[in-house]
């Protein structure tokens, strides 16, 4: 991998020492330049869990992904700077429900000499600005909300999200191919809220910006604010302009069916 090229995509230098502080500034970089996205699926493009082809999406063409990709690809630029990651499987609550095993996929991440391990996650879509203390059961104070890491049974961990469930990760180390049949499955059942419609986002200063359907959505704090874009023309240029992403045709296919 290159890791020139992939900080470059990020903006950031080369950190001198892979602690606590540049894992800090790599997380929230890595949001607020390569965006949580399922343009794919609606595009009807592949998508592949190799090493190599999720660092030509995210680095090369200047894409994002959803949670396998882009956890998936910083997990090699984290292990290529020094730090040590485990893949960790998650299971996203819908309500009081959870998902099935490998609907997400987070991030362990430790110093080489011990640090942390810190909750790494650039791939929930709105989630924490910062990797969170994975050890600490005390509320964590983020710009993205309140979080707080509470057990669940022997060896899981829920996250909590301003007071709401948002996901139950394992402990156990993974490899990116143990995700490929639950990934295959949110980009073709009409049960995965991925094939419902196409979504675009990343952090945009102290709040967000969106691409949800044909809508921009732009959240700061408790403001938030819509702008239709009626025209293809219009949601193109809104994908170029707010996302670096260029495409020679709207995201559009139709749900999948039973």
């Amino acid at each position: 991998m290159d890791v020139t090229a992939y900080l470059e995509r990020i903006g950031v230098e080369r950190p001198r020492v892979a602690d606590g502080a540049a894992l800090r500034e790599l997380h929230r970089a890595h949001q607020t330049v390569v965006p949580f996205e399922n343009l794919s699926i609606h595009l009807g493009e592949p998508i592949s869990l190799a090493e190599d082809d999720l660092i030509d999406k995210i680095v090369q063409r200047r894409r994002g992904g959803f949670c396998y990709e882009l956890n998936g690809a910083f997990a090699m630029l984290l292990e290529a700077l020094g730090y040590r990651v485990v893949r960790a499987a998650a299971r996203v609550y819908g309500g009081e429900r959870l998902g099935p095993p490998f609907d997400h996929l987070a991030l362990l991440v430790s110093t080489a000499e011990g640090g942390g391990p810190w909750l790494v996650d650039v791939g929930f879509g709105s989630h924490s600005v910062y990797p969170l203390e994975f050890t600490s059961r005390a509320e964590q104070a983020d710009p993205g909300g309140r979080f707080a890491l509470v057990d669940a049974g022997e060896r899981d961990v829920d996250v909590i999200k301003d007071g709401q469930p948002q996901y139950r990760i394992e402990r156990r180390a993974r490899s990116l191919a143990d995700f490929a049949p639950t990934c295959w499955w949110q980009q073709t059942s009409p049960d995965s809220h991925f094939t419902r419609g196409p979504i675009c986002s990343r952090i945009d200063g102290d709040g967000r910006i969106s691409i949800s359907g044909r809508t921009l959505i732009l959240t700061n704090g408790a403001t938030r604010s819509e702008v239709p874009l009626g025209t293809d023309e219009a949601l193109l240029s809104a994908y170029r302009d707010h996302f670096g992403i260029v495409l020679d045709r709207v995201p559009s296919l139709p749900r999948p069916t039973e």
